[in-house]
């Protein structure tokens, strides 16, 4: 019998870049009982499944360590903690880019003082003092990678930080000491530092969100529940319920877990979890939520699902396990860095060899050809071929309302070819409204407006005192339009038919049509009216006085806008947009109609959302929009994950994407600046590469022998300075683009 798995998560500490997160994944895969290992690099945790017998959890923080990380085991209770050690981690972070600061930005400027013809005395001596804290302090992690990357024999971003920038540093320490008429680079070892540091400063602050999202959620629940033990009401903590407690759930309390209404009736909140705005009458037999709303009457409930069962509970771990199982994105950089550096290397060394024994040249000249090499290659360019043109780009989205919360964001939303678009909040305006008042007698659209006002007047006056989901809908509307109320008695409710009161002594009935066959009111003039109404995905109401039917409120919640234009968008984007939503499939095919929406996936679970977000990635990268909690899995699991600024703060955390003007035309804006940052990223990297290729032979001395030409440190600084210019130029020109 195969004994049972244990899925463990380990927090890791210390990886500098993707390659990191792979040299981990292998290293935990080869501890002999792991069935298998994920490790995410971007929420800087590992998901490891192992046989407890053979694989302890002790093991795997073991073979972490022996890779130059550290990790620590996460337990259910252990947000917090985690919350602690990350803003620890970034407050250590920021600290070192503001020092870098202090040394590099003088250190540029006593370097350019040459140029602008100033003598400082001692100048290259306080260049040293100011760039060794920099390189040796500053700069230990990136000594720190490269050993880990030598020790499982590959290179990373790190191995070309830490060999550029010693190699200057190394080669201005020789010429301070040995031959100051050759000039030093102290500067462009401290600068280059500094910005690869604070780019990973702004990496860290964007990835510290999925945490954030997850505390969020914990946060949301109950803590404390009424049950009902021994014939005796009591208040116990909610982790305390048990499933068969009877819960007391009164007026305006969360609801603690879970359960089926026993007794009594009334209206739920549940956007938190389904999204949904309109409230939910439940009576006896339905089901509750845990952590929705109650809002106006009492009801016990039996609970069915406690503790991690909850609707919550599932939808934090599907978060967890989403975030963990996104693959993290592998630079381009990086990817080529392994052979890069390498390669460096060993023209380097062979540029040396060949001049010293084989061209009979002095030592000096050997070192300084074989050292122009390694200044040309430092990865300046390269380096900053990603991060300026990011910087960019998200500067230019932040300016239109676009908040992209990370690199990996850009370069994955370029590929997107699914659009799932959650309906409520998203599509439509998230709030019911009265759309339709329908008099007897005459065409949709037209009557009498001071008779719709006197109708909308009745049921305003009426709703008022209403308990009804959609009664706020028809007061705001009355209020809007200046309808007059009137002095209401005799109310009464009636649950799952609507309501009745009286008017000046005239009594009135709202309600649904099943209300009017039980008080024996014909409707049978309005039936067509309600047919189409109810086909376009309305909520139909009659009133009536007496015997007679006055006349049809329908209340929905109406399209934005914008959404046509932005279904248009996207399509000549070339992306297929899908509305996904918990609405019925008639309600469903009305909205996607109007919006233009071919593509419906209607009737869905709020913990399903995910599923259908993974059915569509096996075609294909997926974006998904959302605004809800219910929303926050398929966010995660999405390849891109997109938050309408009006939603749950837990949907924008978990977002990769926010949309802070909440209008789904920054859908396509938002893939279409992705596709044009991704293609400064090429432009950039093309010229970086182009430039290594081209210079380095040119630094080796190939055309010397034929022409004389030889490129000294100076003049390949300068050529290395020169290049980084243009890819920041380049990366700088998206700022007029519009998208």
């Amino acid at each position: 019998m195969t004994p049972p798995l244990q899925q463990s998560t380990l927090r890791i500490s210390g990886m500098h870049c993707a390659s990191c997160s792979t040299i981990l994944t292998r290293a935990l895969q080869k501890v002999d009982g792991v069935s298998s290992a994920v490790v995410n690099y971007s929420t800087g945790k590992a998901t490891v499944r192992h046989d407890p017998a053979r694989a302890s959890e002790g093991a795997l923080i073991q073979a972490v360590k022996s890779k130059g990380y550290s990790a620590e085991i996460l337990k259910g209770d252990s947000f917090k903690r985690e919350e602690m050690l990350r803003k620890r981690e970034l407050h250590d972070l920021k600290f070192k880019v503001i020092l870098s600061c202090v040394f590099s930005i003088p250190a540029f400027l006593v370097g350019m003082s040459m140029y602008a013809g100033l003598d400082l005395p001692f100048r290259d001596y306080l260049l040293w003092v100011l760039a060794t804290p920099v390189q040796f302090y500053i700069g230990w992690p990136f000594y720190q990678g490269t050993w880990a990357a030598l020790k499982n024999k590959t290179a990373n971003m790190d191995s070309l930080i830490a060999i550029g920038t010693s190699a200057a540093y190394l080669f201005s320490v020789y010429t301070v000491l040995f031959d100051p008429m050759q000039g030093q680079y102290f500067e462009v070892s401290s600068v280059l530092i500094t910005l690869v540091l604070l780019g990973k400063y702004m990496e860290a602050v964007a990835k510290g969100k999925t945490s954030e999202a997850i505390t969020k959620l914990m946060t949301i629940g109950a803590k404390i529940a009424t049950v009902i033990r021994a014939g005796k009401e009591m208040k116990i903590p909610v982790d305390d319920v048990k499933a068969g407690d009877t819960v007391v759930v009164k007026p305006g309390e969360k609801i603690p877990v879970d359960g089926i209404v026993l007794d009594g009736h009334s209206s739920i909140d549940e956007s938190l979890v389904t999204g949904e705005s309109i409230p939910v009458e439940k009576k006896k037999g339905d089901q509750v939520i845990g952590s929705t709303i109650n809002k106006h009457g009492s009801f016990t409930f039996k609970a069915t699902k406690v503790g991690a069962d909850t609707t919550l509970s599932r939808i934090i771990r599907l978060i967890e396990e989403a975030q963990t199982k996104k693959a993290p994105i592998q630079r381009f950089a990086d990817e080529i860095s392994a052979y890069f550096v390498p390669i460096v290397i060993l023209i380097a060394i062979l540029t040396f060899f060949t001049w010293l024994f084989i061209a009979g040249s002095s030592l000096e000249f050997s070192l300084i050809t074989a050292v122009a090499v390694l200044v040309i290659a430092c990865p300046c360019a390269l380096g900053l071929a990603t991060p300026t043109s990011i910087m960019v780009g998200t500067g230019k989205g932040a300016a239109n309302g676009i908040l992209i919360k990370g690199a990996d964001a850009l370069e994955t939303a370029h590929r997107v070819k699914y659009v799932v678009l959650d309906k409520t909040g998203t599509v439509t305006k998230g709030k019911p409204d009265v759309t339709d008042i329908v008099l007897p007698g005459v065409l949709p659209g037209s009557g009498s407006e001071k008779e719709k006002k006197e109708l909308l007047g009745i049921a305003a006056s009426i709703e008022k005192k209403s308990e009804h989901p959609l009664a706020d809908a028809i007061v705001a509307k009355a209020s809007q339009l200046g309808a007059s109320l009137h002095t209401v008695s005799s109310f009464k409710a009636i649950p799952g038919f609507g309501v009745e009161a009286a008017i000046a002594r005239k009594a009135y009935c709202i309600g649904n049509p099943k209300l009017m066959d039980k008080n024996k009111i014909s409707i049978s003039s309005f039936q067509d009216d309600i047919a189409r109404l109810e086909n376009d995905g309305k909520t139909v109401m009659v009133v009536s006085s007496g015997k007679n039917a006055l006349g049809l409120i329908a209340v929905a919640d109406e399209i934005k806008e914008d959404s046509p234009a932005a279904i248009r968008l996207m399509r000549s984007l070339g992306l297929v947009p899908y509305m996904i939503t918990g609405d019925n499939k008639r309600t469903a095919a009305a909205i996607a109609k109007r919006a233009g929406i071919t593509y419906v996936f209607a009737d869905v679970l709020p913990e399903d959302k995910a599923r259908y977000v993974r059915q569509l990635q096996r075609s294909g990268k997926v974006a998904m929009v959302g605004d809800g909690i219910n929303d926050a899995p398929a966010l995660a699991q999405a390849d891109i994950g997109i938050a309408m600024g009006s939603g749950t703060d837990v949907a924008m955390e978990t977002g990769n994407i926010v949309l802070m003007k909440n209008s789904l035309v920054d859908v396509p804006r938002a893939i279409r600046l992705s596709r044009m940052t991704m293609a400064k990223i090429r432009q950039n990297m093309f010229w970086a590469l182009i430039y290594n290729i081209i210079g380095i032979p040119i630094a080796a001395g190939v055309l010397y022998p034929v022409t004389g030409w030889l490129l000294s440190p100076i003049i390949a600084g300068g050529a290395m300075a020169l290049s980084s210019v243009s890819v920041v130029t380049n990366s700088l020109l998206l700022r007029k683009k519009r998208i």
